[in-house]
């Protein structure tokens, strides 16, 4: 999955908006009823259990038929505007934990239905109660998310490593990126938010061991005092980075070309398993300052037409073996939590050592052999805190991350970059409007 926030192709997105909704304006199928609208990361399900097992099981308990249009976005930005400015018609959508904060607060979304009659409600049964208890945590005006959103899969940020370069001893704090022996060899997710909270935490250290301050502060701590700390400090290590990646990262490690990668726990545990094959040793690790864990979840927008079918749905997607099919498919972790999947989940060969996951599974999970990648020990949780919205200091942030990369394009030149962009799709629009239901037929 791509969790990169960059404002720019929001407002591409935009600008662009016009040709997509003609595009999409004219359903095929008159009955919306029998329509479900699915707006998604990509990479990001199992596709059987989207096209082929979900229509089975929503006639097996409704008696109706449902047909599935699947939708990609790669930027949290791209699909609320979308929803927001655009008012795009989607049933399920499935944002990031800060995105689903600001929807609530904007009034973008619908309260879930979790009464099912006689099907089982797998969102009591199965979710997880550390997921709910995270959940409840958003800021939402007032509001619970837990009545509005549930989680899909979650994870950490942290350090992914190859052992043959460095130590266990090298990453136990986040300021390895500063260290000149992984110089041409680093390599930092393009991301500022999984970048900005876990470097606040490092750099405020000091002023949480006293308990000045606390994690949960710190994650909503976007004063122009902590930007220009964590600014001050990226840009110190700044030549020791060979790039700033979107999703190429774990390649270049599982490649050997690169030794340290600030990333995603899903993204490593991908990685982990590709370089095995290869014989290269890649670790994870969470450093002992603290991080940040992340969720994204489902939810139904305010401009949904078709309730039901995506109530069913996100239902159907916390059955533990729809969960664990997920799992397996994409590499991240669900955050359903029944005994189903730990037991699939469970590998005393594979993992050896125990963890702590009491607080995902319950009394007497405090010593499993589960990957602890996917699975954080509870002194990780302890020291990690989940991310907000920035509100109206996303541009603040965003510009700071632009000075530290080095991106000085003036608006001008975006607006040109913008417009260009715009005339293109419009072109690509009326090239391809004629191709358009032989596009859709080869999709199904």
């Amino acid at each position: 999955m791509n969790r990169i926030k960059v404002s720019l192709a929001a407002v591409i997105a935009a600008l662009t908006m016009v040709p997509a909704f003609a595009a999409g304006d004219k359903n095929s199928d008159n009955d919306r009823q029998h329509v479900l609208k699915i707006y998604n990361w990509a990479d990001y399900i199992d596709e059987d259990l989207l096209y082929n097992e979900f229509p089975k099981w929503y006639k097996e308990q409704t008696g109706e038929d449902i047909k599935i249009v699947y939708s990609l976005f790669d930027i949290n930005e791209i699909m609320l505007t979308k929803i927001e400015k655009g008012h795009e018609d989607y049933d399920v959508a499935c944002p990031s934990d800060y995105i689903i904060e600001r929807m609530l607060r904007n009034d973008l979304l619908l309260p879930l239905n979790k009464d099912f009659g006689d099907t089982p409600n797998y969102l009591e049964e199965s979710v997880s109660p550390f997921a709910k208890m995270m959940f409840s945590k958003l800021e939402a005006s007032g509001k619970d998310a837990n009545d509005y959103a549930v989680g899909y899969m979650w994870g950490t940020t942290g350090f992914l490593y190859n052992s043959a370069y460095v130590n266990d001893d090298e990453v136990t704090s986040w300021s390895a990126i500063r260290n000149p022996k992984f110089a041409g060899h680093l390599f930092v997710k393009d991301a500022f938010r999984d970048v900005y909270g876990p470097l606040l935490m490092m750099l405020r250290q000091d002023d949480l061991n006293s308990g000045k301050v606390t994690r949960h502060q710190l994650a909503f701590d976007t004063s122009d005092e902590s930007i220009a700390l964590v600014e001050e400090y990226l840009k110190s290590c700044k030549e020791n980075i060979a790039g700033w990646e979107q999703d190429f990262g774990k390649e270049r490690m599982v490649q050997g070309k690169g030794w340290l990668n600030l990333t995603w726990s899903g993204d490593a545990s991908w990685a982990i398993e590709e370089a095995a094959e290869l014989g290269v040793d890649l670790r994870y690790t969470v450093p002992e300052e603290g991080s940040n864990y992340w969720f994204d979840g489902w939810v139904i927008p305010k401009y949904a037409k078709n309730q039901k079918a995506a109530n069913y749905f996100i239902n159907f997607m916390c059955k533990p073996e729809n969960a664990i099919r997920n799992m397996n498919e994409i590499g991240y972790v669900s955050v359903c939590a029944s005994p189903e999947i730990l037991e699939a989940m469970e590998d005393p060969e594979a993992y050896p050592e125990t963890v702590n996951v009491s607080y995902m599974f319950g009394e007497g999970a405090d010593s499993l052999h589960l990957n602890p990648v996917m699975y954080p020990d509870q002194s990780v949780i302890d020291r990690c805190d989940m991310m907000h919205d920035s509100g109206d200091r996303t541009d603040a942030l965003l510009e700071m991350w632009s000075r530290v990369k080095g991106d000085n394009m003036s608006m001008i030149i975006y607006v040109v970059i913008a417009v260009a962009i715009l005339a293109v799709a419009y072109a690509a629009y009326a090239s391809n409007k004629k191709k358009k239901s032989h596009r859709r037929k080869t999709r199904r």
